[in-house]
């Protein structure tokens, strides 16, 4: 019941995940629904709350939970964190607590520090988040999903400018057209670069890159329109994301 409560919390919450795990093979999805769930419960904490000690505290009480499974003791009660136990290691438990502690950013409107500030961000909530997920699964190389993932990262974060602003956050370190651009083109660089290192995640661990799926091709937009962010135009038509998810699905090729 807790795996089927988790798939319903991504479902609900991350529905393009959802596709793309539901593309996977099932003992992937057992692996990949609990940790994209929990990745659901902590992203929107600081959001369900006006109150900054509040969405601390729900924080905090997500990374006590991952401490309790990085220290092998009786991980509390939830729907999420019991089969969250099932399918992390200890350090894994210790990375997600970085992607934890990085959401801090978003309980608080101030901007980033800094351009290094943003990339530890990334790092930790997209790029660490895939690691995570692919090496649960099989063999992968940290090095090429982390880059890999911090590309999709982007991807997801340039289209979530819109609505960040709209909240009252300040999402862009620097959101000029031509700084937008060359953001872009790096996070394309690091997806291009992982897939031609395919062969350094295995087959088992491939399943958890097809959540990347849309990544590439939203950062060729934001490349050659950087005012495609702004406006909230560089998401793909849902017709054509599908048939591009069961295309590397079918095929393997992340």
């Amino acid at each position: 019941m807790s795996f089927e409560a988790c798939a319903g919390i991504v479902e609900r919450g991350d529905p393009e995940r959802f596709l793309a795990i539901m593309a996977a093979p099932v003992p992937a999805r057992r692996v990949l629904f609990p940790i994209i769930a929990f990745n659901v419960e902590v992203a929107r904490a600081p959001w369900v709350t006006q109150e900054p000690m509040i969405a601390e505290m729900r924080l905090q009480w997500w990374r006590d939970a991952l401490d309790e499974i990085a220290e092998g003791k009786e991980v509390r009660k939830h729907e999420v964190t019991t089969p969250l136990a099932e399918v992390l290691t200890p350090q894994q438990a210790r990375d997600l607590d970085r992607l934890v502690a990085a959401r801090r950013w978003d309980v608080y409107a101030a901007p980033f520090e800094d351009a290094a500030h943003f990339e530890e961000y990334l790092q930790a909530t997209a790029a660490d988040l895939m690691v995570v997920c692919a090496q649960a699964l099989g063999d992968a190389s940290a090095e090429v999903v982390r880059g890999f993932g911090w590309g999709v990262g982007l991807a997801n974060w340039l289209r979530a400018v819109p609505d960040l602003e709209a909240r009252g956050r300040v999402p862009m370190v620097d959101g000029r057209p031509e700084a937008v651009r060359l953001l872009a083109q790096r996070g394309l660089a690091l997806i291009r670069e992982a897939r031609a290192r395919r062969a350094a995640v295995s087959p088992q661990a491939g399943p958890a890159l097809l959540m990347g799926w849309q990544a590439e091709r939203i950062l060729r937009r934001a490349a050659a329109q950087p005012k495609a962010v702004l406006n909230g135009t560089l998401s793909p038509s849902p017709a054509r994301a599908k048939l591009g998810l069961m295309v590397a699905a079918a095929t393997g090729r992340w």
